[in-house]
């Protein structure tokens, strides 16, 4: 949402307080269920599965590794509910060897870290139109992408962090391909591009005003976000002297709940960001806010990427990296 107040008086107030109510509505909770199971041996799995025999007749196969976290269940749902079919195996870290993720009536069984290669090539093999999706941790984003070179597998890559040089790097090197985004919301990609090129055709508009941000993340999130980063980027070049460390954080529940105004049942999932703007005088104030409650608009931009990538690999596009901007450019999202 952006908004652009015109009453500078309650602008100014409301810059003063900072006591800004956000909002944005609710979503269902998830009915995505982990359970720890004995572990069963993958390759008799993927001779007997009555599942696996017929995927030929079943949606795009697809892989999500790191589906024991919240982003990755989120993006198993999505890709159900488009008509995607997520195999019955995924890759996760030591710590979820032998888990078992139950959504929808589908259980996908959870490999550590022995014998990735191996299985990631049985399971190419056996669904050899397979698209990979990443959402695990930024300590594993660049040892998993070189696994997926390596064995030759498309993926889309959602996890943030990771030595980001190394990692385009490396896809550069292979023949795969790849769309690479730390930021899968499509709507707030959109929002990006357009600021970002009002900054390269109006630099310095906003020369002189002063710049106010607050962010409110869930607890874990404890550094400033890399859209926040983006957009105050764009505001520099526009002309605004601020730095990241100025950033007003907001991570305390109740402060989150009674300041920022975020749904109580959304605390642990959510993104509020507020930018805003002041001329030196304090006549004039723009402000401009995206809320994100939950990840479901995340989880509906990576089907998206997965479809878009799917159609490359086919085409053989001679294009083999690309990112959300692509995705968007593409014109044909759901």
């Amino acid at each position: 949402m952006i908004k652009l107040p015109l009453n500078a008086a309650l602008a100014a107030q409301q810059h003063k307080s900072m006591l800004i109510p956000w909002s944005c509505g609710r979503s269902s909770s998830s009915n995505v269920r982990v359970n720890v199971s004995k572990r069963r041996n993958f390759l008799v799995a993927m001779e007997s599965s009555p599942v696996q025999s017929t995927s030929q007749n079943l949606g795009l196969p697809i892989m999500v590794n790191g589906c024991t976290g919240k982003m990755g269940r989120a993006v198993l749902e999505a890709a159900i509910s488009a008509g995607l079919h997520p195999i019955p195996v995924a890759l996760g870290g030591p710590l979820d060897s032998g888990k078992i993720v139950d959504i929808g009536g589908k259980e996908i069984e959870i490999h550590g870290t022995s014998q990735r290669e191996d299985i990631l090539s049985s399971v190419l093999t056996e669904y050899p139109n397979l698209i990979v999706v990443d959402y695990t941790v930024p300590a594993a984003v660049n040892e998993n992408a070189a696994l997926y070179c390596k064995v030759g597998v498309p993926f889309v890559m959602g996890t943030t962090g990771g030595d980001r040089e190394q990692l385009y790097k490396t896809v550069e090197n292979s023949n795969v391909y790849a769309v690479i985004s730390p930021q899968m919301g499509k709507q707030v990609v959109a929002f990006l591009a357009a600021m970002e090129i009002m900054a390269e055709q109006f630099p310095g508009a906003f020369f002189g005003y002063h710049l106010q941000v607050m962010e409110s993340h869930q607890a874990s999130k404890l550094d400033v976000s890399g859209t926040a980063k983006a957009v105050i980027s764009c505001f520099q070049k526009l002309g605004v002297s601020f730095e990241i460390d100025q950033v007003q954080l907001i991570r305390d529940p109740k402060l989150q709940i009674e300041m920022v105004g975020v749904p109580e049942e959304h605390i642990s999932g959510h993104a509020f960001h507020m930018y805003h703007l002041t001329s030196p005088d304090g006549t004039v104030s723009f402000e401009f806010q995206h809320n994100v409650c939950g990840r479901s608009i995340y989880a509906e931009g990576t089907v998206d990427a997965i479809l878009f990538l799917a159609k490359k690999v086919q085409s053989k596009a001679d294009k083999r990296i690309y990112d959300m901007i692509d995705v968007l450019r593409e014109g044909n999202m759901r």
